[in-house]
């Protein structure tokens, strides 16, 4: 067994963790390798660039917040991730740091169980290419400094849904309904459910709800404008600007993202401690 191990440089309890880790590796003599910007920053070996780490490893460790885990995931493919959180909400990283060495061993001893996570699949035509990405959250269309309200023509199934007036469209995710989507009003949807939710960001229309469909479904997203550039962003990472009227698909990728489960949690002990449900109630007792 050999871990690839990414870090958040940007927190120092993070490289703490990281350097105990590594000692605690060593000491059982378990192979592994820090991706590149990690190692440097921690001045230690192994080291490999984050694109060739799946070919080097058989999991992955990630020290930091959600945003870490979505950067490891990326490159992770289908291979195990192990989510120990350094950050602050926290819905994707399983474990705590005092879980940490623990979550390790069940890998190691074969012990643990994976949540398959379903990601988004983006495609778009440039040029003579068709350009893949994917997404584990959500996959964002903004309006961005175009100084008017565009419209976003949404299609399932090549069938007209709606002509979204509004600042943006998220397409999500159930793993991502706690993201983006919940921050612009979005609903929250457990994890493992087989739907994505469209969120329209500040839409400009009093009607105009977040609506829950089937994952089986293709989403065709343009923008109606006269001008202007449209960034397109995959889990935050801008990937494209799209031109008006380009279209761009969205469906459910054939590439899951294998998380390390934390089987002393559940769904419903994250959302109340996550969001800090029935705080109130408690107070009260």
């Amino acid at each position: 067994m050999k871990f690839g191990i990414v870090v958040n440089v940007s927190r120092e309890r993070a490289l703490v963790l990281a350097r105990q880790l590594a000692e605690w590796l060593d000491e059982r003599q378990v192979d592994y390798v820090f991706e590149t910007l990690s190692a440097e920053k921690m001045q230690i070996e192994p080291s490999a660039p984050i694109e060739e780490l799946n070919r080097h490893c058989d999991a992955f460790i990630s020290l930091g917040g959600d945003g870490t885990l979505l950067f490891t995931s990326h490159y992770a493919v289908t291979k195990p991730v192990i989510g120990i959180n350094v950050g602050y909400l926290g819905f994707l990283t399983e474990f705590t740091q005092a879980e940490m060495f623990s979550a390790v061993e069940q890998v190691l001893d074969g012990s643990y169980t994976i949540h398959a996570r379903s990601q988004l699949e983006a495609t778009v035509q440039d040029g003579h290419h068709r350009l893949k990405f994917r997404a584990l959250n959500d996959v964002v269309i903004e309006k961005g400094n175009y100084p008017r309200i565009p419209a976003f023509i949404i299609k399932l199934d090549g069938v007209l849904l709606s002509a979204y007036r509004a600042d943006g469209i998220i397409i999500a995710s159930s793993t991502g309904s706690t993201a983006y989507s919940m921050s612009a009003g979005g609903p929250i949807i457990a994890p493992k459910s087989s739907v994505f939710v469209i969120t329209p960001i500040c839409p400009h229309m009093l009607t105009v709800r977040p609506i829950v469909i089937s994952d089986d479904k293709n989403i065709e997203v343009s923008v109606d404008a006269p001008d202007g550039e449209f960034p397109l962003n995959c889990d935050g990472s801008l990937k494209k600007l799209l031109a008006p009227q380009e279209p761009i698909t969205v469906r459910k990728s054939p590439v899951v993202i294998n998380l390390v489960a934390n089987n002393k949690r559940n769904y419903g002990e994250i959302l109340r401690t996550k969001l800090l449900w029935g705080r109130e109630h408690d107070a009260g007792q």
